[in-house]
């Protein structure tokens, strides 16, 4: 269930799932204070943060297109970037763990519905790169749209068959979430003054400044720039992240490159510190052993991937 709230975008949703399937695990840890294989595997797969269908980050794209103006605005066309760019933080994320713990992966169970998967983008990417750039966007977004549609659809319709209300179930859902939400607020509390006074320290524009000389002594193209402190935000706040990409999105456009590829940073990384803090707090956790390091890897790959992949879709 916490895998399918991140499928859907729906990260705030993920987490009370997550802190559930954290406390099963725990109770299988002979050594409550150290994370085991298992658990270091699910959070790192969680921070790597697979998403098919970033909803709340399209949401937020059509709100400010009608604000800006904009008729006939695809906000869905980053689908398909999306999922390109965190299938890729996610592989790096599974190797990453595999390697450390010596897991063999090339077992056809495992084997098998990766390549499917990766079957199914490639076929999509192949497709795409027949149309024009303005015709490849529009139907990214037709595909976009019409997947949303197919998975809520889907949800009824399971519901409807096993003679489940849904609508009693989500309340009963939200009522959990909320004993969850209370449970986590100190290491949330102390998450949050982290962050606040890394940005008030000026770090990140620090960060940025090296960065972007970094990029300019390697004779590379400097737009993505813009929309780099999303990715590096989001690796210690979610909202923190939202808030920069929506000025972005504001500053140079919903629809500039810049803007997109903050959407697509967005929808295909996950915050790290706050899901190992608030994950491993929950059930008493302190020695993290290489998940850090791991979810790390995976970020910096995710953010490089996202980087490439709006080059190859938008440019």
């Amino acid at each position: 269930m916490n895998i399918s709230a991140n499928l859907l975008g729906l990260d705030n949703a993920a987490t009370p799932l997550g802190l559930k399937a954290m406390q099963e695990l725990q109770s299988l840890n002979d050594r409550p204070d150290t994370a085991t294989h298992a658990q270091i595997m699910f959070l790192v797969l969680n921070t790597a943060g697979l998403t098919l269908i970033p909803t709340s980050v399209i949401a937020i794209r059509q709100t400010l297109a009608v604000k800006q103006g904009l008729v006939g605005f695809n906000a869905a066309d980053i689908f398909l970037p999306t999922l390109v760019a965190t299938a890729c933080s996610l592989l790096s994320a599974l190797i990453a763990v595999a390697a450390v713990q010596r897991i063999a992966l090339w077992r056809a169970g495992l084997l098998l519905p990766l390549a499917g998967f990766g079957a199914v983008v490639g076929a999509l990417v192949w497709w795409l790169s027949r149309f024009p750039p303005e015709q490849a966007a529009q139907w990214m977004g037709v595909i976009g749209a019409g997947f949303i549609l197919a998975v809520v659809a889907a949800f009824l319709v399971a519901g409807a068959l096993r003679g489940v209300n849904v609508y009693d179930a989500f309340v009963d859902g939200a009522k959990d979430g909320f004993g969850v939400a209370v449970g986590i607020i100190p290491y949330l509390v102390a998450m949050l003054v982290a962050i606040a006074v890394f940005r008030a320290a000026g770090l990140m524009d620090v960060l940025m400044g090296w960065i972007a000389a970094a990029v300019s002594a390697l004779g590379l193209p400097t737009d993505f720039l813009p929309a780099v402190p999303v990715g590096l935000m989001k690796v210690l706040s979610g909202s923190g992240a939202r808030g920069l990409m929506v000025d972005v999105m504001q500053t140079h456009g919903v629809d500039s490159f810049p803007a997109k590829l903050a959407a697509i940073i967005q929808g295909s990384t996950e915050t790290t510190f706050y899901v190992l803090a608030v994950y491993f707090g929950s059930v008493g956790v302190k020695h993290t052993r290489h998940a850090l390091p791991c979810a790390l890897f995976a970020d910096a790959v995710g953010l490089v991937a996202a980087v490439l992949v709006a080059y190859a879709f938008f440019r």
